[in-house]
């Protein structure tokens, strides 16, 4: 019976207990990057930021300045940033464009694009200054056609794959932790990387570990990955991370000098380059990119792979050369050794140019 001086419904609350951070080695996503509730862990970004790393849940745009100098994007003009991810680059092009500029933001990631469109709109930039279309930036003159565009003062593209999609291990583009096998950048659309495993040949998977990776151990992996999904199928990131040093490990050729986690870096980069097609996807960007431009227009891509980058550099010089383009890029620019040590993704990064003729 409650204490007559008690009110019954006290009696009857039961106790709960604060909600506390998991501790050291916390083992879910959400615990484990405190700065993804920068409300309650205020300042943890920050410490993140200071250590050279980019915080879990977000993307540091890279080459933001030299980006900026080669697009010199002006007041009332059009934008296109066909690869909108964060929305870091988007920022900083938003405010050059007014008055009447106007900024559209292609991507195909159906989860990570309200997100970045509703963190530009809490910025101030409305529907009059910004458009948010989900779609894959190959499809850019459709999009244009559907506006009412008939082409873009400048164009950004950032390729690859963004931050927040690696770290996150629901999309499964990491080896790190244990998750489903999926490696799409899109979640929506098949295959996802077990299907596409599932039923490639073993010659295809070859060519694909050595055109999208140059991995060396291309044709054992093949083999041996296309064997063993007989006896098991290959459904998740620490099952095929621990496959492919299996392989190595059991017979020759030896894994190369710098560790077998290389070489599964490499695997698990040739097959969502695959599953998202993403070579064919550029090269039909690349063609139809001159018609996408006005006169004088500006084009920049930033790019992270040696076959992007070739791609790039051939469409460009090839532009130039049938008129489409009045110049491009010679050479490649490179985030700055500051850049680079603030931020170790940047490493990588390739960043090309050209004006429309």
């Amino acid at each position: 019976m409650p204490h007559p001086q008690m009110p019954a419904s006290d009696s009857a609350a039961p106790h709960r207990r604060r909600p506390r951070y998991a501790g050291k080695n916390p083992r879910h996503f959400a615990e484990k990057y405190k700065e993804l509730d920068p409300a309650r862990y205020a300042g943890e970004a920050a410490k993140v930021l200071a250590a050279g790393k980019t915080p879990a849940g977000t993307h540091r745009s890279i080459m933001v300045a030299e980006i900026l100098a080669v697009l010199a994007p002006r007041p009332g003009e059009v934008a296109v940033d066909c690869t909108l991810g964060y929305g870091g680059h988007a920022r900083e092009l938003l405010p050059r464009l007014a008055p009447a500029g106007r900024l559209l933001g292609l991507d195909a990631d159906p989860l990570e694009l309200p997100k970045t469109a509703a963190r530009l709109r809490a910025s101030g930039f409305g529907d009059d200054v910004f458009t948010a279309v989900r779609s894959n930036f190959a499809n850019l003159p459709k999009v244009l056609a559907q506006l009412g565009l008939n082409g873009a003062d400048t164009i950004l593209a950032d390729l690859g794959v963004s931050s927040m999609q690696l770290d996150d291990p629901a999309r499964g583009f990491s080896f790190k932790t244990d998750s489903p096998l999926d490696l799409r950048l899109n979640p929506a659309r098949p295959p996802s990387a077990t299907d596409w495993l599932a039923r490639v040949t073993a010659t295809e998977l070859a060519t694909a570990l050595t055109e999208n990776s140059d991995e060396p151990h291309a044709a054992l992996l093949a083999r041996e990955l296309t064997s063993l999904r007989r006896l098991t199928p290959l459904t998740r990131t620490r099952q095929l991370a621990d496959a492919i040093r299996a392989i190595l490990g059991a017979r020759p050729p030896r894994p190369a000098p710098e560790g077998a986690d290389d070489c599964v870096r490499r695997v698990f980069q040739a097959l969502r380059i695959a599953v998202n097609d993403e070579f064919g996807v550029l090269d039909l960007f690349l063609r139809q990119l001159p018609g996408c431009l006005n006169a004088g227009g500006r084009v920049a891509i930033l790019t992270f792979h040696s076959g992007e980058d070739r791609r790039v550099k051939q469409a460009f010089r090839a532009g130039v050369h049938a008129g489409l383009y009045t110049t491009a890029s010679e050479e490649v620019i490179r985030a700055g050794p500051a850049e680079r040590r603030a931020n170790p993704r940047s490493t990588s990064a390739k960043l090309r140019w050209a004006v429309r003729a």
